[in-house]
């Protein structure tokens, strides 16, 4: 009896034992399929340049696998594929999203600064010519005389005509002369009857040529029934 026991003892260990040796294959096949399938993604990722996701997928890897030789090749590709976006997207005259795209290109390659240094001049550079050209543009704006009727910072400015006291209409056409040289306005002349326009039109061309001899005029005619005299001046947008 107590060797029919031992005998059942044994043939239970060896069955724990084969079957322990047959679960161990399926585990880690199970790993290495799916890390294959992680890789296929992170590489799918990198040609569709989905590009943050890409990094994400990569960065699990590394967690799992940190000395795995394949994922520096992928950490390459990777930073490679920012520059080339920070390249294009700076050619597009987006200076931040290329100054991002370059950070994360420097963060994956932080031992190879020469390949990112191309770009990065060529972003210092754009950024100084955003800032030499808002400079330009307020210099401009602060060189101009005072406003006499416009809002310089308004896309428009209408101002109703006093055309039944000539005195003051001629005062009102000065002041609006020197809005138009001096802001580079254009002039929509609106009246309610077709007869207002011709001697309206001649007043204000006639003080702005005085003003300004070369001064391109661009004056448009609106015949509008039910609202006074008015001219519409727009400021032309400092370059």
């Amino acid at each position: 009896m107590k060797l029919f026991n031992s005998r059942y003892v044994l043939l239970a260990a060896f069955s724990l034992l084969l079957g322990a040796c047959q679960s161990t294959p399926t585990a880690v096949n199970q790993v290495e399929q799916a890390r294959a399938g992680a890789i296929a993604q992170l590489e799918q990722n990198l040609a569709s340049s989905e590009l943050a996701t890409a990094e994400d997928q990569l960065a699990a890897l590394q967690a799992q696998t940190p000395d795995d030789p394949q994922l520096v090749q992928y950490q390459r590709q990777l930073a490679e594929a920012y520059l080339q976006r920070s390249q294009i997207v700076l050619q597009k005259g987006d200076v931040n999203a290329a100054a991002t795209a370059l950070s994360r290109a420097r963060a994956l390659m932080p031992k190879a600064p020469a390949l990112t240094g191309g770009v990065n001049s060529a972003i210092t550079q754009a950024r100084k010519a955003e800032l030499d050209k808002a400079e330009a543009a307020l210099k401009a704006a602060e060189a101009r005389p005072a406003a006499k009727v416009i809002d310089p910072a308004a896309p428009f400015t209408t101002v109703t005509l006093n055309i039944t006291d000539i005195g003051k209409l001629r005062h009102q056409l000065d002041l609006i002369a020197q809005d138009i040289v001096n802001y580079q306005c254009a002039v929509s002349l609106q009246v309610p009857r077709t007869a207002d326009y011709p001697w309206l039109a001649t007043l204000i061309s006639k003080r702005v040529k005085k003003l300004d001899p070369g001064f391109d005029l661009s004056l448009e005619r609106q015949i509008i029934r039910h609202v006074p005299a008015q001219v519409v001046l727009t400021p032309s947008k400092p370059e």
